[in-house]
């Protein structure tokens, strides 16, 4: 497999996590934490973090931090499970940043729209400096930043279009979001809308549940999207007769 889908495959992963390892140190001694990962357009991972929560305060004094998502295994074995280990720096997201990433944080995780304006919370960014990704046992492979990003130019195209993707997807085209949430990535039945779309898929949500829509290939366009859109309504239709 060539580096750029390497790359795709670990973002995939970092993107369709729920939940995610986070490991600090502190006066050199490690920490790790659960936390509650989203994504910026270029995959950056972003964390909402209390300022009360010890991994904070560590992050504060030493950015340097990694980052470890998992996704199913193959079998009973844990080892086959395909996982990326991010490792980078972490920063607070500067305060004009925040509003659209913060919204991007929230499409992934709707049920902490209750805490996620709480003074003591703040957005954190990691900017990646690679990544391991392990696709199952025995299988590693080193990333490197330049292979992991995807295209500057098509997450600026994507991102620049992305409202009115979302706009006239969830107007006219209900039905189709509604196929493959629950015909392709086994959601149950509910009024399902695209809550967000990047170069490497979509999140789909119903309430506070939120599927993964991860394209068969970064996209560069919004046509591109329309495309993968296409081809995933067409699968789940087929696969609910």
């Amino acid at each position: 497999m060539g580096t750029e889908n390497l790359g795709f495959e670990a973002r995939c992963l970092l993107r369709a996590a729920a939940a995610a390892t986070l490991a600090t140190a502190a006066e050199g001694q490690p920490f790790a934490s659960l936390v509650t990962p989203g994504t910026a357009p270029d995959g950056a991972p972003l964390l909402l973090l209390s300022s009360l929560s010890e991994h904070t305060r560590q992050l504060r004094a030493e950015p340097r931090c990694a980052l470890l998502v998992s996704g199913t295994p193959e079998s009973a074995n844990p080892q086959t499970a395909p996982r990326v280990t991010l490792t980078g720096l972490a920063e607070p997201v500067p305060e004009p940043e925040v509003p659209a990433l913060k919204a991007r944080w929230l499409a992934k995780h709707p049920y902490a729209a209750m805490y996620a304006d709480f003074g003591d919370f703040a957005l954190w960014r990691i900017r990646p400096g690679g990544a391991l990704l392990v696709g199952g046992f025995a299988r590693a492979h080193r990333i490197r930043l330049a292979d992991l990003m995807p295209a500057p130019g098509a997450v600026a195209a994507i991102e620049a279009a992305a409202a009115d993707i979302i706009v006239h997807v969830n107007a006219d085209h209900a039905d189709a979001i509604a196929a493959i949430a629950t015909g392709l990535l086994g959601g149950a039945p509910g009024e399902w809308r695209m809550a967000a779309v990047d170069v490497d898929g979509a999140d789909l949500a119903a309430g506070e549940e939120v599927r993964r829509l991860a394209f068969g290939a970064p996209v560069a366009d919004p046509g591109g999207v329309r495309a993968e859109l296409v081809r995933a309504a067409r699968e789940g239709r087929s696969r609910t007769g």
